[in-house]
This record gives structure tokens, sequence and C-alpha cells, in this order.
């Protein structure tokens, strides 16, 4: 049975049932909040395992209720070099799960929005999978191969994100590739779809970042 972790940052979470429906559906060992993020968590009853970070954002009456009802609280200095989220990331990446999901992600802040993506790297070094995830589409890292179970026309973007990536492959896609070549500044892989319920990538050398959208046709 795969060890499944839960971490939420204080972006946009988006659906607050469709994160409770992911709760119920995944089980995570553990929740673990990059500071603010826990505040998604209380208007639907959930308490978090761990909350990380400088506490900047959180509110003393909100960390005050979740110490209150058993979470751990580690807090940072505000001047550090490491974002909330990263904190939360490497803490989860140290409790030796299989898979992490990251919600919150993704929002407003383009800086913080890239920065996360960059967070995906740390989980491919670490053999964990990291998906940053929301009720519309899911973002992970590839490197090697990696099959995706999915629908037919549901939309897959590919981004290099390790500068050239070599030998890319694609089978089961509208548009395949046969030892292909990506590399930033030629977004070619954007918009590509599933043309059954499997999708592989495999990949020579680098990282590909992959978007996948659940509702085929449907976008935010």
């Amino acid at each position: 049975m795969r060890k499944i972790l839960f971490v939420v940052t204080g972006g946009a979470i988006g659906s607050l049932p469709y994160f409770r429906s992911k709760v119920a559906e995944l089980k995570p060992a553990g929740i673990i909040c990059a500071d603010s993020g826990a505040g998604h968590l209380y208007p639907i009853g959930l308490i978090p395992d761990i909350i990380i970070g400088d506490m900047d954002s959180l509110g003393t009456e909100l960390l005050n209720h979740f110490r209150e009802q058993g979470s751990r609280i580690i807090t940072y200095p505000e001047a550090k070099n490491e974002t909330d989220t990263e904190l939360a990331l490497d803490y989860a990446i140290g409790m030796g799960p299989d898979d992490i999901y990251v919600f919150g992600a993704c929002g407003t802040r383009i800086d913080h929005t890239l920065a996360n993506l960059s967070l995906l790297v740390p989980g491919i070094k670490s053999n964990v999978k990291i998906t940053l995830i929301d009720e519309w589409c899911e973002i992970f890292m590839v490197s090697g191969k990696h099959v995706i179970e999915g629908e037919a026309g549901q939309t897959v973007s590919l981004l290099p994100f390790s500068g050239t990536v070599t030998g890319i492959t694609l089978e089961g896609f509208e548009y395949p590739i046969e030892n292909g070549v990506m590399e930033i500044g030629k977004p070619y892989g954007v918009s590509n779809r599933l043309k059954s319920s499997k999708g592989v990538i495999t990949i020579g050398s680098g990282h590909l970042l992959v978007i996948r959208y659940f509702k085929a046709g449907l976008f935010p």
C-alpha cells in the first residue's frame, strides 16, 4: 500500500468539497500545512498534523486553535532562505512517502507559482512523486518513464523544465512523438490530448513538466 501525504499551502486551493473528497478517497497518512495553508482546513473541520513556516500569515487565533486540537507547530524565523512551502515539502519527503499531493500551490502570485513548480524537482531526486493538484488539473514532473491513466480527450501539455529534454517518446497521444527534443523557447508540447485511457511518456534525459486537465475540453 502506497504511503500518501498531503501538503496544503496558502495559495488558491479551489473547491473545498473537492479537497475533502480527495481526503476521503486517498486517506493520506498525514496533512502538512505551510503556514496559512492551515486556514483552508478550518472551514471544513479538518485538523493538520503539522503546521510549518514562519507563521507570519496564519493568525494567532487560528494557530492557537490548531495547537489546542493537537497540531504540531514548527516555527521558523521570517528571515530565511526557504519558502514555507519548501519547508513543508522537505518535511513531507523526510517522512518517506511514495506520493505527495500539494494543494494551493498555484494562484495569483506568479512568483510563488513558479517557485512551487521548481519544488517538483526534489521529488524526482528523492524518488517521491509530487503532484500539484486542484479540481481542474494536476501538475507533475517526469524523468524516465511515466504512464498516465486518464480519459480520451483530456488535454495534456508537456514543457521542458531542465533546458533541453531529449529522447522524448509519446504513445497513446493525439500527437505522438518518437525520440523527440523539447527545449525552452519552443513550447510545441502544449495542448496535446490523450487518444485513449492511457498515455505513455518516455524521456532519455532531462525533466518534463506535465499538466493534465481532468475535464476534456473544459478549463478554469
